[in-house]
């Protein structure tokens, strides 16, 4: 055995190397090994929400662009499994890389109701540090700001060039990108456009979508989180949205004037594709 100053013996070197390793990893909070360091909030927290306890939309692994035109582009909703690899553009928004890349960059901040009429410009860093926190679960839709949809693209080029969109298009359409960050609990209340795709970079968002023909019952000025709280609970089987969480790498496809509100489970990172 090496005593005092001795040489240590072979092979043991690399076996302390690799339990340094696992002590340090294990050091590390989850947030930061899984989550890109973005806060989440589990069971106990002020606006912990459960996932659903049945998925209604279909999740595919393997869809052909054929099956996707036949069976879901202009009929119903469906999620995408695998069809890219966004790994990259996952590393690049990691909380401490947008900060880094983006920290001064003023961005435009949304109402949380239906039609957003309300926008307030900030820094990036101010709304991360200061406003990206749990939803008030009292707050009306109207009192509540999160960072989606308006972007800068020339100045958020650098990392929108990293995404890789799902391959599925609609003849006629261009697509256009949002990206959003939002706080566990928010969301945006019933609302519909035109047909898109939406992927969970970090996190998890909760849907809830209806046809066109099935108008839900809501009040435009109430957050996703009072409406779940107060009006879902009530509703019969038969008046029930489609609804399913999506989780992070998944890619949810909704139809052209489908009916649908979200929910952020988590402190979520999301890009959507809409196809105008």
């Amino acid at each position: 055995m090496p005593r005092g100053g001795g040489l240590m013996a072979p092979g043991l070197r690399p076996l302390l190397l690799l339990a340094f390793w696992m002590l340090a990893s294990s050091a590390r909070s989850p947030g930061e090994a899984n989550h890109g360091g973005w806060p989440q909030y589990g069971p106990g927290a002020p606006v912990a929400v459960a996932e659903e306890e049945r998925c209604t939309v279909e999740r595919r692994a393997d869809l052909s662009y054929a099956e996707f035109m036949q069976h879901y582009a202009f009929s119903r909703p469906v999620i995408l499994q695998g069809l890219t690899d966004n790994s990259r553009f996952r590393v690049l928004c990691s909380r401490e890389r947008l900060l880094a890349s983006f920290g001064d960059s003023v961005v435009r901040l949304s109402t949380a109701n239906t039609y957003s009429y309300r926008k307030v410009d900030l820094p990036f860093q101010e709304y991360v540090e200061q406003m990206l926190h749990p939803q008030d679960p009292l707050s009306m839709g109207n009192d509540t700001l999160y960072f989606f949809g308006d972007n800068n693209f020339t100045e958020w080029a650098s990392l929108f060039r990293h995404y890789s969109p799902p391959p599925f298009g609609l003849l006629g359409t261009t697509p256009a990108y949002s990206f959003g960050i939002a706080g566990a609990g928010s969301g945006v209340p019933f609302h519909w456009h035109g047909p898109g795709f939406s992927e969970v970079i970090y996190g998890r968002k909760r849907w809830f979508l209806y046809p066109p023909e099935k108008t839900p019952e809501f009040h435009p000025n109430k957050t996703t989180l009072a409406w779940l709280r107060d009006t879902y609970p009530a509703l019969a089987p038969s008046a029930r949205p489609l609804e399913c969480t999506i989780q992070a790498g998944e890619v949810l496809y909704f139809p052209d004037r489908w009916w649908h509100a979200t929910l952020n489970l988590d402190t979520s990172v999301f890009i959507s594709t809409f196809l105008s």
